[in-house]
């Protein structure tokens, strides 16, 4: 009998399973289902088209426009097109969405979407809200088998480019930390994403791009990669990972202004602060460089409702000494989202045979060269669905558990944190909202010969995902979506996706031009 390995307890792991009961799988997460999960951290909600007045068709052109001519028209129509049966799942599964009195669900606006289409739970809570009723809904499903505390580290695959496995680390103490190989005949990788490449995140720690690397490492397509969403309004309070001040405070009213009071995001574009979030974040970076320290003002707009309307926000912004309801809230861009990812089709299914990537990890081409905010939460449970159905459809309702082998003791090393400081502070210096040629190509040297030269296992992935995104952002000689060149500021007449080389190809170019290093 055929047997599924997840990789990733995030909402794309967690949806996958959950939708390929009642066949058998297994989960596996490094740490508790749900930590260390992006997805428990958003803030928005889930982007869909079911409210009066909207439409499939307007859902799909806002993306379309916000991809800045990168989007796969049909993905994007398919993605749109399920949501409403993906939003009655996550009802299903015990998700408390807002309501209004007469019962219908809440929706509200974000940046470069044309009607009210969020659905929210608690105004800020959506994430945490959907992981909680998720993890729980796992918990009992027979047919899932949950390993927490165990980290993938490759791929194995046979000649022929059919994945059969992956080789793991045990971390958790029950199995005093042990290597070994869990072979399965599909894997579904949903490791999240490169947020903590970057100095400042808003993502969790754990959001390294090891998946990522892990993909790129096994030969899988890698699709897009340049293409990097920076949130515009990061709270600027020294933490990391930066809290995140959701965009929908924009979508009910709050402004940007400068620390002399002065607006100025409608000096970049005429939507002002629900432009799409590319322009919005070059607009704060811009201040945040001249050194005129953006604000979110929500006073006028939200005030007294703030700490029941935006109750994390509010937590957050109360713990840094600042007072929302009084107060402007101090901002920056932050790494947010990563558009590109391991290639796939509407299936999920990659170039390599038994592999299947969702969420963040995976490009299916919705979200082109920007998303558009709140897609991605909607991408990741319509295309996890698909790739368990697919999976289901090959498999039949027969399982059997991933049989763990060749288990044997490790030799856990501590991180290096100079090179991990080193990696993120070239790629938020070099790959950040605005980029050069002659900037980047040094940046990436340096991660090369950083990758050639680590002894360590988690640096040589870090740089392996950074060097994709460096790679493909070096190639890309225009301005287009998130990905600004002040060398190239035009954008191109004719859109293109990009693929990034593969990791050994980079190592080559490398070292030709660079020489052996002794």
């Amino acid at each position: 009998m055929a047997s599924v390995l997840v990789i990733g307890g995030g909402l794309a792991g967690l949806f996958t399973a959950l939708k390929l009961s009642p066949l058998p799988c297994t989960i596996i997460s490094p740490l508790p289902l749900g930590q260390g999960a992006s997805s428990a951290w958003a803030q928005g909600g889930i982007a869909a088209a079911i409210g009066e007045g909207d439409s499939v068709d307007k859902h799909v052109a806002d993306t379309l426009a916000a991809g800045a001519g990168l989007c796969d028209e049909r993905m994007v129509r398919l993605m749109a097109s399920e949501a409403n049966d993906r939003i009655h799942d996550l009802l299903g599964f015990g998700v408390p969405f807002d309501r209004d009195l007469g019962g219908r669900l809440v929706q509200s606006r974000e940046a470069a979407h044309s009607a009210n289409r969020i659905v929210r739970v608690r105004g800020d809570m959506a994430g945490a809200a959907i992981m909680e009723a998720l993890v729980a809904a796992v918990r009992r499903t027979p047919s899932i088998r949950v390993l927490e505390g165990v980290e993938a580290l490759e791929l194995e695959k046979w000649p022929d480019d059919t994945v059969i496995g992956a080789s793991v680390e045990f971390i958790h103490e029950n199995f005093d930390r042990a290597g070994g190989f869990m072979r399965a005949d599909r894997i579904v990788l949903a490791t999240g994403g490169i947020g903590q490449l970057f100095a400042r995140s808003t993502n969790p720690p754990e959001a390294r791009g090891l998946g990522l690397a892990m993909a790129s490492l096994a030969g899988a397509r890698i699709a897009n990669a340049e293409f990097v969403q920076f949130h515009p309004t990061a709270l600027d309070i020294g933490m990391d990972p930066a809290p995140l001040a959701t965009e929908a405070l924009r979508g009910e009213g709050a402004i940007l202004i400068d620390n002399a009071g002065k607006r100025f995001a409608l000096a970049h574009h005429p939507d002002g602060e629900l432009a799409p979030r590319d322009i919005v974040a070059r607009a704060v970076f811009e201040e945040w460089v001249a050194g005129r320290r953006p604000m979110l003002d929500a006073r006028a707009a939200i005030g007294d409702r703030f700490p029941e309307a935006f109750p994390a926000v509010y937590a957050r912004c109360r713990a840094a000494g600042i007072d929302p309801v009084t107060e402007p809230i101090p901002v920056a861009p932050a790494e947010h989202y990563h558009m590109g990812g391991v290639a796939t089709d509407e299936n999920g299914l990659t170039s390599l045979k038994g592999l299947y990537a969702v969420g963040e990890v995976a490009c299916t081409g919705v979200h082109g060269a920007n998303r558009l905010a709140s897609n991605s939460l909607l991408e990741a449970v319509v295309f996890a669905a698909r790739a368990a159905e697919h999976v289901r459809t090959e498999l039949g309702e027969a399982g059997s558990p991933v049989r763990i082998l060749d288990r044997s003791i490790a030799n856990p090393q501590p991180e290096p944190m100079d090179e991990i400081a080193t990696v993120r502070r070239l790629m938020a210096e070099r790959f950040g909202v605005v980029r050069n040629g002659p900037d980047m190509q040094a940046a990436l040297d340096e991660l090369m010969a950083l990758r050639i030269s680590t002894r360590s296992r988690t640096v040589f992935r870090m740089t392996t995902a950074a060097l994709l995104i460096a790679s493909s952002a070096l190639e890309r000689q225009e301005s287009r979506g998130a990905h600004f060149r002040t060398d190239y500021p035009e954008t191109a007449p004719a859109a293109r996706a990009s693929e990034a080389p593969f990791p050994g190809l980079l190592v080559e170019r490398y070292l030709a031009t660079n020489g052996a290093l002794a």
